[in-house]
């Protein structure tokens, strides 16, 4: 069971009395009822490390946005009783009260309790459960006036008409260009939670595609699938994070529903990225990111089941494993390198301590410059080691807030990454992006954002650093939340793409959370010219927004299946889609 808290500090803590959820699943609010057992300092040292990026306490000095439901007064109400929150249906459908056995039950498997919940932390240690409940125990109710203060205001249909980011401007073919040289001041515009409530698809719920292309459902049922890539053999390999498990489909060139479906492998920890090595037609390993191990698989193609048990590759990633999650994982094109990529654990780095210019001097001697440290060490960066793990991490680049995806460009070898940036600064900051990626590179965070623009969380704190972050190839609009990322390979093939597709990137946008107009919840491609991004990005699958606070799906992992389609996760209904050419100019309209 995967726990997103450090071992304790000492094990001769009490067990909890009482545990209940840290993320939006839940979102409980009234005064504490339960005296609960622990040492509540160190509970609130963990709060911040894991927590705080997705909760609010209502001891803050001003109310901040955050995805998850604010938590004073969390102990003794039912689930999913916070107002003016979009919970997942499954939590709303529950009808749990929050007691002692029920919410111990929850915290350890979420899913197990609530299938379909949007829990995505667990704490498998009973004493950091301990220490946590402690804090959150010392939390007292609010009022509603104060809590309405952590809700965010309403937005006229005028407002969201008028915005360049919104949803309602998207549309297969629409080009974007976030001019880096043009981005807002901070705080122009409040920061605020708009949670997406998901539905099932209605039946107006079409998906758009270019003129020429066909989107219909590949497969559906599937647990919550995130990333996905494609075996030389053409099975495609899923990784279900929240069920710790890796699915195989696999289905005939052309078909246009998958022949078998199978688990791969299961009692993973939060599994995300998957690779194939060696590189080749034949490889011997399907290699897993856990949340904060490398693991591999013995391998032959056309394997359905893992033909042996995991094999640990790197152990541990990182001192911490709060906040994002997410480990994606590459290979380089000789084979030489394992590229991980692991995001940071808090928003922006607000309780990292300060260091003295020594100090920094000789931290960054080891971990590369602009690399955070304490909890943040070995995060917010894309780290390598050799496929063996034999070698030491290293850090390749730094300074990236959550690098989600990851590709390797198979003409030149370049690694890229798709990447979430901060919150808290507005609707139109800071951008999100993707881009290759240099070795030796900072990126910004926590200190910069975009090249030259200082954080101003953290004012004054690394002048060193000033005109040292690199400007990322593509900004996308801020709080697109861009995941899986995939180069369009395919040459031939029934499905295939026309010539000027090939080379280019595609990426799937998970959508906004921390915007007054939603944006993302769609796939786009980024434009190249002679094999480099131009900055520009278009629109290339539309429609899974209803309205600026519903959708009926959000994309996560993308491939190119061996026959040319393009293959589309997506987490919260469960379903995979498949776009192919027809050469149709009729046929860009929907989907069912």
């Amino acid at each position: 069971m995967p726990s997103l808290f450090p071992p304790p500090s000492s094990a001769s803590r009490r067990p909890a009395k009482l545990i209940f959820s840290l993320l939006g699943s839940l979102g409980l609010a009234a005064t504490p009822a339960v005296q609960a057992a622990g040492d509540a300092a160190h509970g609130k040292a963990l709060f911040q490390q894991s927590c705080a990026l997705c909760h609010a306490t209502g001891q803050e000095s001003q109310p901040i946005a955050v995805p998850g439901p604010l938590l004073a007064g969390v102990v003794g109400r039912s689930a999913a009783s916070m107002p003016k929150y979009l919970y997942t249906p499954a939590l709303q459908a529950s009808k749990l009260t929050w007691d002692t056995a029920t919410l111990n039950r929850f915290l350890e498997s979420p899913p197990t309790v609530v299938p379909g919940t949007a829990m995505a932390i667990m704490i498998a240690n009973p004493t950091d459960r301990d220490d946590v409940i402690a804090f959150l125990a010392t939390l007292t109710g609010v009022s509603d006036a104060a809590a309405a203060a952590y809700a965010p205001p309403p937005v006229s249909a005028n407002t969201i008409a008028a915005d360049n980011g919104s949803y309602r401007k998207d549309a297969p073919g629409v080009v974007h260009h976030v001019q880096v040289d043009k981005l807002p001041a901070p705080f122009t515009s409040i920061s605020t939670r708009n949670t997406v409530e998901i539905v099932t698809q209605p039946a107006t719920g079409k998906l758009t595609v270019p003129a020429g292309f066909k989107i219909e459902l590949f497969a559906s049922g599937l647990n919550a699938p995130r990333l996905v890539r494609t075996a030389p053999n053409g099975d495609l390999f899923i990784a279900e994070t929240r069920a710790g498990k890796i699915r195989v489909l696999r289905a005939a060139d052309g078909a246009t529903k998958p022949s078998h479906n199978e688990i791969f492998a299961e009692g993973l920890r939060g599994p995300f990225g998957i690779a194939f090595y060696p590189l080749g037609a034949n490889p011997q390993w399907v290699y897993v990111a856990n949340l904060n191990s490398v693991v591999r698989y013995p391998y032959q193609a056309g394997d359905l089941k893992a033909r042996g048990a995991a094999e640990v590759v790197v152990p541990t990633l990182a001192e911490t494993t709060g906040g994002h999650s997410t480990r994606d994982i590459v290979f380089s094109l000789d084979g030489k390198r394992m590229f991980i990529a692991v995001g940071s654990g808090s928003n922006v780095a607000e309780g990292m301590p300060i260091k003295t210019p020594a100090e920094i001097r000789t931290w960054e001697a080891e971990h590369g410059v602009g690399a955070s440290w304490v909890a943040e060490a070995n995060r917010a960066a894309i780290l390598y080691t050799d496929p063996e793990g034999k070698s030491p991490l290293r850090t390749f680049a730094t300074g990236i807030r959550n690098p989600v995806g990851l590709a390797v460009n198979p003409a030149n070898g370049e690694v890229w990454t798709s990447t979430n940036e901060r919150d808290g600064l507005g609707d139109d900051l800071v951008p999100d992006y993707i881009t290759r990626v240099r070795e030796g590179g900072y990126y910004g965070w926590p200190w910069y954002y975009m090249g030259k623009y200082e954080e101003p969380r953290h004012k004054g704190e690394r002048p060193d650093l000033a005109g040292r972050a690199i400007v990322p190839d593509v900004p996308l609009q801020a709080h697109s939340a861009p995941l899986g990322i995939t180069f369009y390979t395919a040459s031939s093939g029934a499905s295939a793409f026309p010539a000027e597709f090939r080379g280019s990137v595609f990426g799937a946008s998970h959508g906004s959370w921390n915007r007054s107009v939603r944006t993302g919840t769609k796939i786009v491609r980024i434009r190249m010219k002679d094999g480099a991004p131009t900055g520009e990005y278009e629109d290339f699958v539309t429609g899974f927004v209803i309205d600026n606070t519903h959708a009926w799906g959000r994309p996560v992992g993308v491939t190119v299946a061996r026959d040319g389609a393009l293959l589309i996760t997506e987490d919260v209904n469960g379903t995979m889609w498949r776009v192919t050419y027809t050469g149709d100019k009729t046929a860009g309209k929907g989907a069912d």
